[in-house]
């Protein structure tokens, strides 16, 4: 069965359905000229549906077919097999000399430094350690220098010491002092006179007179050894009545 006659019996039918269900009902024992034809278009409608479904039950299925995958080709490679490591042959420790002077040759030989790019220097043996010697003892101090005794006036001379009194300052009656420094030399005598303070000049003048002429002194030592030295000395002037 296809499916153009069942659509073909699905359009007339319903127009059957709906004469039958539209008519009138019948009359007894009156003639109906299309009840001959009502059991055809009862098994239409009641065939109808079962056919449908008997029709789409035996429709064909359509089945894809696995598309067919093309066989592989390639070429087979043998690996050969590992073959077992060699036996190293057995290496027997060379004699020792008994003598300094004989020498094994190497198993394996060396080639020169250069040849492996190293650069060759002279062997710098480890320095010694260093010996600074004995110990620098530090000189002793040099000894210190005797004291140095002062010069004194002599004595003997003392009556020498008092200068002359200015005659100008005698007149206008002025009294005070001169106070001078004084350089004495080896032999005691006095070789130079500085003024340090003094009430009048003719003071310092007669005082510096007095000294370079009269004053003796006995001169500084050290260590029993005359040198020249700086004495201050200080001279009075009084005007004495009588």
């Amino acid at each position: 069965m296809t499916l153009i006659p069942l659509i073909s019996a699905i359009v007339s039918a319903p127009e059957a359905t709906t004469a039958v269900a539209g008519a009138a009902p019948p009359r007894r024992n009156s003639y109906d000229p299309g009840a001959g034809h009502r059991p055809v278009a009862f098994a239409f409608a009641v065939g109808l549906p079962v056919a449908l479904v008997v029709a789409v039950a035996l429709s064909p299925i359509i089945i894809e077919k696995a598309p067919v995958l093309a066989p592989l080709t390639g070429t087979l490679i043998e690996i050969e097999k590992p073959k077992p490591p060699e036996a190293k042959p057995e290496v027997k420790p060379s004699p020792r000399s008994n003598t300094p002077t004989e020498a094994v040759r190497p198993l394996v030989d060396t080639f020169p430094p250069a040849d492996r790019g190293v650069e060759v220097k002279p062997v710098v043996p480890d320095p010694l350690p260093y010996d600074p010697g004995p110990t620098t003892v530090r000189p002793a101090d040099p000894p210190k220098p005797p004291p140095l005794v002062l010069a004194e006036l002599d004595q003997r001379f003392a009556g020498s010491f008092q200068p002359d009194y200015p005659a100008s300052e005698q007149r206008r009656e002025i009294e005070g002092s001169a106070k001078v420094r004084v350089l004495i030399g080896t032999d005691g005598r006095v070789k130079a006179v500085e003024l340090i303070s003094t009430d009048s000049p003719g003071f310092f003048t007669e005082t510096k007179r007095r000294a370079l002429a009269k004053w003796r002194f006995k001169p500084a030592t050290r260590g029993g050894v005359a040198e020249e030295s700086w004495k201050v000395m200080v001279v009075h002037f009084q005007i004495r009545n009588g």
